[in-house]
């Protein structure tokens, strides 16, 4: 199959969190597997141009209609680590993406409807025609909308569109300016609830909810979380339209690649090691007390990666933080705030333990700085509100971390608790689970792993070892794909 990914990212060209390296890993699994696989991107002025190789001019002269006049554009094409992406750059007096941000501007929606319009021009225009077009996020929403509408009339009746949702929580907001801005122009007809307004807001078009009603499948990043958006309050009032339209809406578990997350051959870490030499974690973890300056001692090291907002539970972690370093335990956060407040308070604290032995908090994100915190750490707390799937429970575990988590969308899907699990045996345990979203939750769990580290550190290590067995590759996932992908290009 010819399938062609539309995403605002790609690890680790364009990386603003789990998104990147969903289509990077599923991208590389498509072509293991013999499939032709090209991704089209925005061309970022602040992306990491060190990781293209053969950047070049691909199309020179693409126009795109917006506003009934034409942007012109410039596509650029390279290879990200072995996978052929096309950057598109629109010469225009409103700099969409030379803004040194991905994300964050007031006029996002305008900016991704026209990354949507452009990519679908590019295709009409270059004569691509794959067999699925991949889409991803509020970002991608108007790409089966105006395919639908208006590019199957010109060319591009075959193409078929999967639409997938990493977050439901940012669903894209515009008002009538993007019908015109983009030429579907007729204001009454798209307003329509069955459509693209708002569930909500009847002033207002929603991104997201035009992707759920005009791609032919739907999928979220975990079984259980399609379950949450369309029972629970994770699908952000979009829970209706997912029911109507529930015979094209599934989930599917994310991956973790590999080649780039495996203790075995991780260039990032000082000491490799696997199942059979997992006493040599411990050299990693003498490591990282020494690169960060923690006190060496028998303690257990418990660590947060992800970033600092609501979503990832931030008033758990930093409660984590101090019951842990109560209960015998040295701290690590890697991680970045998304909201001033939070930045502010994450900063406060850092000045107040700057010279505690046994806490170290690094505010920014830093990949090479992740690896190896995955291998040095005992312990990993995904405190989360709400996880569509949730990647750094998964590469915990590859890595011998043992992950604490809150039971919710991905992480209740793949961690399975030590303790109280009755649907699995204890050979199949992996880590510790709690449910409420209070102090005395994440305490409860914190304190059964720190307890079992120090009062069965066999069994300890058993878990661990337990974790590292599962395979949470692209293998299943892209299977899982691949058959959606056969099934909407055949209908």
């Amino acid at each position: 199959m010819y399938i062609v990914q539309i995403a605002s990212e790609c690890a680790p060209v364009i990386k603003a969190g789990g998104l990147g390296d969903v289509v990077y890993g599923l991208s590389r699994e498509l072509e293991a597997r013999g499939h032709s696989v090209e991704i089209i991107l925005p061309k970022y002025n602040n992306m990491r141009y060190d990781h293209i190789w053969g950047l070049h001019d691909a199309y020179r002269d693409l126009w795109v209609p917006w506003y009934g006049d034409r942007i012109h554009c410039s596509v650029f094409c390279g290879w990200v680590h072995g996978r052929l992406c096309f950057f598109i750059e629109p010469h225009s007096e409103d700099f969409y993406f030379d803004r040194g941000t991905y994300y964050g501007c007031d006029d996002d929606p305008l900016r991704f409807a026209f990354f949507s319009k452009a990519a679908l021009e590019f295709l009409l225009q270059s004569n691509k025609r794959p067999d699925v077009m991949h889409c991803h996020d509020w970002q991608t929403g108007l790409v089966p909308v105006m395919l639908y509408e208006m590019y199957q009339h010109h060319g591009m009746e075959h193409q078929r569109v999967l639409y997938s949702i990493h977050n439901f929580k940012h669903q894209g907001f515009a008002g009538s300016e993007i019908l015109w801005a983009t030429g579907l122009n007729r204001e009454a007809y798209y307003f329509h609830y069955e459509r693209l307004r708002d569930n909500f807001n009847p002033f207002s078009l929603n991104f997201m909810k035009g992707g759920i009603v005009y791609a032919n499948h739907v999928n979220t990043v975990s079984p259980h979380h399609a379950w949450e958006a369309m029972y629970g309050d994770c699908g952000f009032g979009l829970g209706h339209t997912l029911h109507q339209k529930s015979f094209k809406f599934s989930g599917i578990l994310n991956g973790v690649d590999y080649a780039i997350w495996n203790p075995e051959d991780d260039r990032y870490i000082p000491n490799a090691y696997g199942l059979s030499t997992f006493e040599d974690k411990a050299l990693n973890k003498k490591a990282l007390r020494e690169k960060l300056l923690l006190r060496a001692c028998d303690k257990p090291i418990v660590a947060f990666i992800g970033r600092l907002d609501d979503q990832k539970g931030v008033h758990l972690v930093h409660h984590a933080m101090y019951y842990a370093l109560n209960r015998g335990a040295q701290f690590i956060l890697l991680g970045s705030a998304t909201d001033s407040k939070i930045n502010d308070w994450f900063w406060h604290e850092k000045h107040h333990l700057n010279d505690h032995p046994d806490i170290h908090l690094e505010l920014s994100f830093n990949e090479e700085l992740a690896h190896l915190i995955y291998a040095g750490a005992d312990m990993m707390i995904v405190p989360s509100k709400f996880e569509p799937c949730g990647l750094t429970q998964l590469i915990s575990l590859r890595y011998g971390t043992v992950p604490i988590v809150r039971g919710v969308g991905g992480l209740v899907s793949t961690v399975f608790d030590w303790d109280y699990d009755s649907e699995r045996s204890p050979e199949e345990r992996t880590g510790f689970v709690f449910y409420d979203t209070d102090n005395y939750a994440v305490e409860s769990a914190l304190n059964r792993a720190i307890d079992l580290y120090y009062n069965e550190p066999k069994l300890f290590q058993q878990l661990a070892l337990q974790g590292m067995q599962y395979d949470y590759s692209w293998k299943h996932s892209g299977e899982e794909y691949i058959k959606i992908y056969d099934y909407i290009r055949h209908k």
